[in-house]
C-alpha cells in the first residue's frame, strides 16, 4: 500500500506546477479561480500573471501591451507570415500554418529582442556604454535592436520609447535600459534603433528575463501569422511557393 502511495505521489511531484491547478470542478491559474478573471482581467495582465505569478499594475500592464500589439505583424517581408502563408495552402489546417510560421522565429528572425535585453543588461551592468559597443563590435559590427533592412527609421520606436519615458517620469519603471539604449543609439549614429530595440527596453524595464523578450515576441507575431495564414486560406491558391509559377529561379 506504501509503494502505491508513493508512486502517486511521486507522480504528482513529477508535473508539480505553480502555473496551474486543475481538479474536479477548480480551475486556478498563478492560485486565482479562472471564475475571477474571466472578463476582469486583460490579455496583457494575463500573460503577466502567468509569467510572473503576480499581477502588474495598470501602467505595467499598458507598456507590455503596446509593445506586444507593435510586434504583431511586419507583412510578407518576413519570412515567418510568408512560409505560414506557404503552408495554409498545402493542406493543413491553421495550427500547422501558425506553427510553421512560429518556427522560424530564430536567432536571426525573431532573437534580436532577446539579444537586445542582453545588450542593454551589459551596458546597466558595465556603466561603459562606449566600452560594451567596442568589445561587441570587435565581435560583430551588427548590435542587435539598431538599424533596420527595411526602414530608414522604424516608425514604432517614437511612440514606444515616448511611452516608455512617460513611465520613467511617473516613476512606474527605473529608466536604466531606457538610458542605455539611448547611449547606445547615439554612440552608433546615424543607425537607429528599431522595433527590437525599443520593445527590448520595454520588456527589460518591466523586469522580465532576456529569453522572456523572445518568447514575448512570439505570443505578438503569432497573431499576425494567424491572420496571414487565415487570409491565404480564403484566396484559392494551392501549394503556394516562394516565388510565382510564372518566375523560374536562376540557374547556378
Amino acid at each position: 500500500m506504501n509503494e502505491v502511495v508513493n508512486e502517486r505521489a511521486a507522480a504528482a511531484d513529477w508535473w508539480a506546477t505553480a502555473v496551474s491547478r486543475v481538479e474536479p470542478d477548480l480551475i486556478e491559474l498563478r492560485g486565482e479561480p479562472v471564475q475571477d478573471l474571466i472578463g476582469r482581467i486583460g490579455f496583457a495582465e494575463m500573460i503577466w500573471l502567468m509569467l510572473r505569478g503576480e499581477r502588474p499594475g495598470p501602467r505595467q500592464a499598458a507598456l507590455l501591451e503596446a509593445a506586444l500589439v507593435s510586434s504583431v505583424d511586419h507583412g510578407p517581408h518576413a519570412p515567418s507570415i510568408a512560409v505560414a502563408r506557404m503552408a495554409a495552402t498545402c493542406g493543413v489546417g491553421l495550427n500547422n500554418a501558425v506553427a510553421t510560421g512560429v518556427n522560424l522565429l530564430g536567432d536571426v528572425h525573431g532573437g534580436a529582442g532577446e539579444q537586445c535585453v542582453g545588450l542593454l543588461e551589459e551596458v546597466v551592468a558595465d556603466g561603459d556604454a562606449a566600452a560594451v559597443v567596442a568589445r561587441r563590435r570587435a565581435v560583430n559590427k551588427y548590435l542587435p535592436g539598431f538599424g533596420h533592412r527595411f526602414h530608414r527609421r522604424d516608425p514604432r520606436r517614437d511612440p514606444l520609447l515616448g511611452l516608455v519615458s512617460e513611465a520613467v517620469a511617473e516613476e512606474v519603471v527605473p529608466g536604466a535600459h531606457l538610458r542605455a539604449a539611448l547611449e547606445v543609439e547615439r554612440l552608433i549614429a546615424p543607425v537607429p534603433m528599431n522595433i527590437d530595440g525599443a520593445t527590448a527596453v520595454i520588456y527589460a524595464e518591466l523586469g522580465f528575463p532576456a529569453p522572456l523578450a523572445r518568447g514575448l515576441f512570439v505570443l505578438s507575431r503569432s497573431v499576425g501569422i494567424l491572420a496571414h495564414a487565415w487570409e491565404e486560406t480564403g484566396q484559392g491558391r494551392r501549394n503556394k511557393g516562394p516565388i510565382p509559377p510564372s518566375i523560374l529561379p536562376t540557374w547556378l
